[in-house]
C-alpha cells in the first residue's frame, strides 16, 4: 500500500467583522493515496489501522463535518498513541474542536500539544490556536473579563515565543482590541459609579485606564471623566490637569469641549500641574 502526503502551511489569516480570524487552513494533513476509509459508525473501541482511522477523519474534515472529524483524530491518538500520525491526530482535532466552537476542547488539544511536543515546528499553531480560542471567547464589557486576559496572556505569548511568524502579525492586533476591550470593561464600572455620586471609586478606574490602556480608544474619555469626578470632589487641580493633558493630545474632540466647559463654569481654566500623577502616567508612556 502506498502512502503519499501533503503538507499544508498553517496559516490562511482573514480579518473579519465580528470573528476576525475564521479562515484558518489545516496545520498538517496527511492524505492516503490508495487507502480506502473506514465504514464504522462509532467510536467504541475497535482496533483499527492506523492509516484507516487517519484517513477517515481528514475526510470527515475536508467535507466541514468538523464535528465527525474531532473524536475520530482523537481516537488516532488513542489507539496509536507512539506513531507520527498521533502527533498530527492531535494538533488536528484541535483545529476540529475550533472549528465548531468548541473551544475547551481545542484549547485542551492544543495545549496537549505543546506539552508533548514543543519542538514540532508547528507548535507555534498550536499556541496561536490556543489564543483565538480564548479570544473568540470574549464577551461585551458588561459580563466577566477573564475570559479577556487569558486572551490577552495566550497572545502577547504568541508574539514574544513566535514574533516573525504570520500568528505575531495576526495577534499584535487582537492585542490592541483585547486592551481597548480590556479598557472599556474599566469605563463601564466608572461610569456606573459617576452616575451613583461614588467619585472616589470612579476616579480608581478611570485611573486605571489612563494608566493601563493609555494607547487605547477610551483614553480621551477617561480624561474627561476624571475631570468630572475630580470637580464633583472640589480637587481641582487635577480637574485642571486632566482637562489640560486632553486638550493637548485630543484638541478636537467632544469630549475636551465638554472638559472645557465644564471648568469654565466655575471661571476655571485646563492647567496642567505636572506633579500631578495624571502628567506623571502620561509622560510615562509618551
Amino acid at each position: 500500500m502506498h502512502l503519499g502526503y501533503i503538507i499544508a502551511q498553517p496559516f490562511h489569516l482573514v480579518a473579519l467583522s465580528g470573528r476576525l480570524v475564521r479562515g484558518l487552513a489545516v496545520a498538517v494533513a496527511f492524505v492516503l493515496v490508495g487507502c480506502s476509509g473506514g465504514d464504522s459508525d462509532d467510536l467504541a473501541y475497535v482496533e483499527r489501522p492506523v492509516n484507516e482511522l487517519y484517513n477517515e477523519a481528514l475526510d470527515e474534515l475536508e467535507d466541514g463535518n468538523y464535528r465527525a472529524a474531532a473524536p475520530l483524530f482523537d481516537e488516532v491518538e488513542r489507539q496509536h498513541p507512539y506513531s507520527i500520525w498521533a502527533r498530527r491526530a492531535i494538533l488536528m482535532a484541535a483545529f476540529s474542536h475550533y472549528q465548531v466552537n468548541e473551544y475547551d476542547s481545542a484549547v485542551i488539544s492544543a495545549q496537549r500539544f505543546i506539552a508533548l511536543h514543543p519542538g514540532n515546528p508547528n507548535v507555534g499553531y498550536a499556541y496561536y490556536l490556543v489564543a483565538l480560542s480564548f479570544y473568540e471567547q470574549i464577551t461585551d464589557v458588561a459580563r466577566d473579563q477573564r475570559t479577556t486576559e487569558r486572551a490577552l496572556r495566550s497572545l502577547e505569548e504568541v508574539v514574544r515565543r513566535f514574533p516573525d511568524s504570520e500568528y505575531a502579525r495576526d495577534a499584535r492586533l487582537k492585542v490592541d482590541l483585547t486592551y481597548d476591550h480590556l479598557a472599556g470593561k474599566e469605563m463601564h464600572i466608572g461610569r456606573w459609579y459617576l452616575n451613583r455620586q461614588q467619585y472616589v471609586a470612579a476616579v480608581n478606574r478611570f485611573r486605571t485606564v489612563i494608566v493601563n490602556y493609555q494607547t487605547t480608544t477610551h483614553t480621551a474619555e477617561a480624561l474627561h471623566r476624571l475631570s468630572e469626578a475630580y470637580m464633583a470632589l472640589g480637587v481641582q487641580h487635577e480637574a485642571q490637569t486632566a482637562a489640560a493633558v486632553l486638550g493637548y493630545n485630543y484638541p478636537g474632540s467632544d469630549w475636551y469641549r465638554y472638559s472645557y466647559a465644564l471648568l469654565a463654569n466655575d471661571g476655571l481654566q485646563p492647567l496642567e500641574d505636572e506633579a500631578s500623577w495624571i502628567s506623571r502616567a502620561w509622560n510615562s508612556v509618551f
